[in-house]
């Protein structure tokens, strides 16, 4: 059975809607924003986390006036004339979800058959990692590659054997982390860490002779917002973001694609400040708990390396919702 079929009738009930702004200063030029979606009714709650980034976005929130009982596919369905944008739409749909779990005394592993398993989980970051190894050796990473990095710095990195996916950021345009195709760096990366997953290259003429022997590693995140979208590139790894699908049920269509097919599936963040971080979490350990998810909790986000951190693994969720 295809896993949104175990969900697709859930009913819910909305009887209100409310939002709840957050936000967190992340650097002097960047201070994250996100909105908590809220779903109310028959004494339970629902929440979603809309992630986009703009700031500028969560500023006069659009009101959902949709109430009553219905499925979660006609509530799927019901948002459709709003035009959502897939980080926003997922807040709505992941809301959704997470009621009608609660007003089904369900949690999604026991709604799906699936059992909830330890996390293992990567830290993303730009920092340096030795301060991070220090306080925890058995610590993983994934990195962001960038020009400016020397072939020594690359060889201390490699050496520590934690790094375990390096994203080179070739699929983002326009915004701060872009890392345009560069052939040297994507051959140091390809010889310097011959086991390391690699994302979201940029594909020239001159890079892909520069990742010759390593197209096997290969992975993607920024273009993937469908199973459709996977199938077209026919990869070996995949970096599962549910707020790119937008839809539930494009998410567990992916999902399904991915095994069915054997694509190695990874979870990812988008620096989630409240409910979405657990979800993404949750997701990860009913679908691919042993990858190196990038769902390290927010404590990792939010300063400087220090101890009394949660080590990876994350142990099982519990109780109902998402």
């Amino acid at each position: 059975m295809a896993l949104f079929d175990a969900v697709r009738g859930l009913e819910l009930d909305v009887e209100s809607f409310a939002t709840e702004r957050r936000e967190a200063a992340v650097s002097s030029d960047f201070t994250r924003v996100t909105t908590t979606v809220v779903l109310r009714g028959g004494g339970e709650t629902g929440r979603g986390e809309d992630v986009t980034y703009q700031a500028e976005a969560h500023d006069g929130y659009p009101v959902f006036e949709e109430r009553g009982r219905m499925t979660l596919e006609e509530y799927s369905g019901r948002l459709a004339p709003y035009e959502l944008e897939d980080y926003r739409r997922w807040g709505f749909e992941s809301a959704a979800l997470d009621l009608a779990l609660r007003q089904n005394g369900l949690s999604l592993g026991r709604a799906v058959r699936r059992e909830y398993r330890p996390v293992r989980f990567v830290v993303s970051t730009r920092l340096e990692i030795r301060p991070w190894l220090d306080l925890y050796p058995a610590l993983e990473f994934k990195l962001d590659p960038v020009s400016k990095w020397s072939e020594e710095h690359m060889r201390e990195i490699a050496a520590t054997g934690r790094v375990h996916v390096l994203d080179l950021k070739g699929q983002y345009h326009g915004t701060v982390v872009d890392q345009p195709p560069d052939p040297k760096l994507y051959r140091s990366v390809v010889e310097i860490f011959p086991d390391v997953i690699i994302e979201d290259a940029a594909l020239t003429d001159e890079t892909r002779e520069a990742l010759l022997g390593a197209e096997d590693r290969l992975s993607w995140d920024a273009p993937i917002h469908s199973a459709v979208d996977i199938e077209e590139r026919a990869p070996r790894f995949v970096n599962i973001k549910p707020s790119r699908f937008g839809a539930v049920e494009r998410l567990l269509d992916a999902i399904d694609y991915c095994e069915a097919n054997g694509i190695t599936m990874y979870g990812g963040g988008q620096f989630e400040l409240g409910v979405g971080r657990q979800q993404i979490q949750a997701l990860a350990s009913l679908f691919y708990a042993d990858a190196p998810n990038d769902v390290a909790p927010a404590e990792y986000n939010e300063g400087l390396p220090r101890p009394g951190l949660p080590t990876s693994p994350l142990p099982p969720r519990e109780g109902p919702g998402f």
